[in-house]
């Protein structure tokens, strides 16, 4: 509940002037009415008397509220609030309730009564308990709710300052059209064919290379060696390839072939010979040799 301090001011002179100015013939507009009578000219001797305005000073939302106020104002420590200053500012705040609302001043009567049995409770002497331990300030529980009551307050603040709709923002409407129409590519011939190239180009970076295994037998090759030396005498080395060369064989066949050719040589059924270096080479089955 919002509590005002009062000031004021009032319409008597208005209501009742001292001197009555309506004209006895009324030949014009007037521009008010006053309980009924025209008004023709705005009165010359207003006078509001101090009882016939309000404003509102400050404003506390419950004892509490009124009863913090009151502590930081003053600068005081709220573990540590001296109640008889404080128990005296809050009662002659109170008396000016009264005076004007006694509805509104009797949740504040209650905490009244409150600080003055805390005042009273701190004026005895303080005794022990039976199990020798100190009792309980009695301001400690009012405190805890000041306290929470202070958080709570700081909390809606904060609240308050964030924007709000209709206060900090308004939310906008827009239509939106549903309605489209789908725009087909504008393609040209030159991007077909700048995508057909990609396309192939990414393709061999994508090919596999696929090794496969040859039966290739170097017995098989000794023997077609000896074949073909055995109808001549000698044989050159060249013309010893040139048939497979001619029949264009794999390279692997070739190295197998070359290899049968050394193995019958490390077997010292074939005599390989050269004159001088750079001079033709000479192949020849060993066993005519000795035959001869």
């Amino acid at each position: 509940m919002a509590l005002p301090k009062p000031a004021a001011n009032g319409l008597d002179a208005l209501v009742a002037p001292a001197i009555d100015s309506t004209p006895d013939v009324i030949d014009s507009v007037a521009l008010a009415r006053l309980y009924g009578e025209p008004l023709f000219a705005m009165p010359q001797d207003l006078y509001i008397p101090p009882d016939a305005l309000e404003v509102f000073l400050e404003t506390f939302q419950g004892p509490l509220d009124l009863l913090l106020y009151l502590i930081r104002k003053q600068n005081f420590n709220v573990l540590d609030i001296p109640m008889a200053e404080v128990t005296k500012q809050y009662l002659s705040y109170v008396d000016q309730i009264r005076k004007h609302n006694l509805e509104l001043a009797g949740e504040y009567l209650l905490m009244a009564a409150l600080l003055i049995e805390i005042k009273s409770r701190m004026l005895l002497p303080v005794k022990k308990t039976d199990t020798g331990e100190e009792v309980d300030d009695p301001r400690a529980e009012l405190v805890r709710r000041l306290l929470e009551y202070e958080q709570m307050k700081l909390a809606a603040r904060k609240l308050d300052a964030l924007p709000q709709l209709g206060r900090d923002f308004q939310r906008t409407h827009a239509l939106m059209d549903l309605e489209f129409e789908q725009a087909l590519p504008d393609v040209s011939p030159d991007d077909l064919r700048n995508a057909w190239l990609d396309i192939m180009r990414r393709a061999q970076l994508n090919a596999h290379h696929r090794i496969t295994r040859e039966q290739l037998s170097v017995r098989d090759h000794m023997s077609q060696i000896l074949r073909r030396l055995g109808d001549v005498r000698f044989m050159e080395f060249t013309e010893l390839f040139s048939e497979r060369v001619d029949q264009g064989d794999a390279v692997a066949i070739l190295v197998v072939h070359f290899l049968a050719m050394l193995e019958l040589a490390r077997e010292s059924l074939l005599d390989i010979t050269q004159v001088e270096p750079y001079a033709p080479i000479y192949v020849r089955l060993s066993y005519i040799r000795a035959a001869a």
